[in-house]
């Protein structure tokens, strides 16, 4: 049986032996403390078959390592009509992005198959050159061998400097594994699933201090997870934030540092009233959403008992960065609407801090919004009048920028780790760290069967975990390549810390070429620089 150990950026489709992994340094993969180092072994199991096998591992760091299996996954919309070049694949499929979680033994179908070893260590005892033999047997002999060279150097990174949020979408959850929103259960779910998120260096959440007005059709709610408790008696309204300091409780203990309060006003347009409910002497009531305007006085008067109480509760309980919304996504032709929303609350949010996902500079230019969250593929006219925004991806982004869709190449995924750092950009965004949804959530859909959220987007864009059988998250090739990105980051600003910016730079910046739309594809020579940026912090640290 043909078998291959390859770098963890490939994908290994099926349809062409899998480039072999490289040598680098002499390693097969390196990194410091706490930075995950993944390898894949690719084998080729004949027609017809199916490989029933057992995995043994040995040697250094042994005992550290996890195994999954890289499962298919259909993928019914890979691609945009007119995909660049650079596209794996542009024709519906099935492709590989899930990693299932497994111990020693493991069955695989026929074809080009991969398991993905990741190892994982926090000791300093563990530094060093180690040599890790994964072995594969089946019922009757050895039938892959293979001895994969890995370094951990004795130092950790120092943590993310920007803010890397990829939207927590709670709902989800308790959908799902149709559990009651806020259970005990659900409360579980969100901590399991918020520890997966802070494994691709996730370092903060969106909060849905009311249920966020996100990703749905105008006239139609999702499920209400609405932490903050609101009730009015007497024409006065009253707060309960019990739910919200379980919630801060949750965030401190998986290490999420950053909290963005949900939007205040509805996606693309700003033109309504998230769905707010309001407990009553008549009971449990919608006060609020599609039916009431963003400028209707009711709303300011909630808004002016809500936001300082909730600013005041979280001074006091919450020693991380707070970030506000005031809502998604806003055209030019959005523009008056944004403002007349915001007019409703910028008094309220005196000194805090405003951000927002939008592309036309004109918003910037006329101060509505503190920090513009910008585009990749719009960007270039912000850094030409000298702002040094935060960015972001979604379906949109789908020509040569930087992106995560199934069907890109890993390579393209990583890129976005060098490109943050180049470019400055205090913080990254994207959408959807767990939407499972159809587009304008609109139903549920199962993620292991439809990746593509009932056909409106390209294949994983919506999520990038899965949702594990019993609970536990099933994370994809997609959420540890973006971690990997992320822990490039952490290493370029600490070698700057250690010499200069220019020092740092010049080993990612490809000749002058490197751009949110320009880089190279090469991943031997990603490989390298990075490696070449952990040997001068090395050399800075001994020096």
């Amino acid at each position: 049986m043909k078998s291959v150990l390859v770098d963890s950026l490939e994908k290994v489709l099926g349809n062409q032996d899998p480039r072999p992994a490289q040598l680098i340094g002499g390693v097969h993969a390196s990194g410091f403390l706490g930075e995950p180092l993944a390898v894949q072994i690719a084998l080729e199991v004949p027609a017809g078959d199916e490989l029933a096998a057992t995995v043994h591992l040995t040697g250094g760091l042994a005992d550290r390592a996890s195994l999954a299996a890289v499962r298919r996954v259909p993928v019914s919309n890979p691609a945009p009509p007119e995909p660049d070049e650079h596209y794996l694949v542009t024709e519906p499929g099935d492709y590989p992005d899930l990693l299932e979680p497994f111990t020693d033994e493991v069955r695989l179908p026929s074809g080009w198959q991969s398991l993905w070893i990741e190892v994982l260590t926090e000791n300093a005892a563990d530094a060093g050159r180690h040599t890790l033999t994964v072995t594969l047997r089946d019922e009757t002999s050895v039938i892959a061998e293979h001895d994969v060279q890995l370094e951990v150097h004795a130092h950790r990174l120092p943590p993310l400097a920007i803010t890397n949020t990829h939207w927590f979408h709670v709902d989800s959850l308790s959908t799902h594994y149709d559990v009651p929103v806020f259970s005990e259960r659900h409360w579980e779910l969100i901590e399991d699933f918020l520890v997966s998120a802070r494994a691709m260096d996730v370092n903060s959440v969106l909060t849905p201090t009311w249920t966020p007005p996100l990703d749905t059709a105008e006239g139609h709610t999702r499920p209400f997870v609405q932490l903050v408790g609101i009730s009015e008696a007497a024409g006065a309204y009253a707060f309960d934030f019990s739910r919200l300091d379980r919630w801060l409780e949750i965030c401190r203990r998986v290490g999420i540092d950053s909290l963005e309060i949900a939007h205040l006003f509805t996606q693309w347009g700003a033109r309504f009233t998230p769905a707010i409910q309001v407990e009553t002497e008549h009971g449990l009531e919608q006060r609020f959403g599609w039916h009431v305007a963003a400028t209707d006085p009711a709303y300011r008067r909630l808004l002016e008992g809500l936001i300082p109480a909730l600013r005041a509760h979280l001074d006091e309980h919450w020693d991380g960065q707070v970030l506000w919304h005031v809502s998604d996504e806003p055209h030019t032709e959005h523009l008056e609407a944004y403002q007349a929303a915001r007019g409703q609350v910028v008094d309220l949010l005196e000194g805090a801090q405003l951000v927002d996902a939008l592309s036309s500079l004109s918003f910037a230019e006329q101060g509505l919004v503190d920090t513009p969250i910008v585009a990749t593929n719009h960007v270039e006219p912000f850094l030409e009048a000298g702002h040094k925004p935060w960015v972001y991806y979604c379906v949109s982004q789908g020509r040569d920028v930087a992106n995560r869709f199934i069907a890109l190449p890993s390579v393209r995924n990583r890129v976005l780790g060098r490109q943050l750092y180049a470019f400055e950009a205090p913080g990254f965004l994207h959408w959807g760290y767990n939407f499972w949804w159809a587009q304008y959530s609109l139903r549920p859909i199962d993620p292991f069967q439809d990746t593509c959220a009932g056909g409106g987007f390209w294949g994983g864009d919506a999520f990038a975990v899965y949702p594990g059988p019993d609970g536990t998250p099933w994370l994809s090739i997609r959420h540890r390549v973006l971690a990997q990105a992320m822990a490039d980051h952490r290493a370029l600003t600490w070698l700057e810390e250690l010499t200069d910016r220019a020092t740092a730079t010049a080993l990612i910046d490809e000749g002058g070429t490197l751009a949110y739309d320009r880089f190279s594809y090469d991943v031997g020579e990603h490989l390298r620089a990075r490696r070449a940026v952990d040997e001068q912090i090395l050399a800075a640290l001994s020096g």
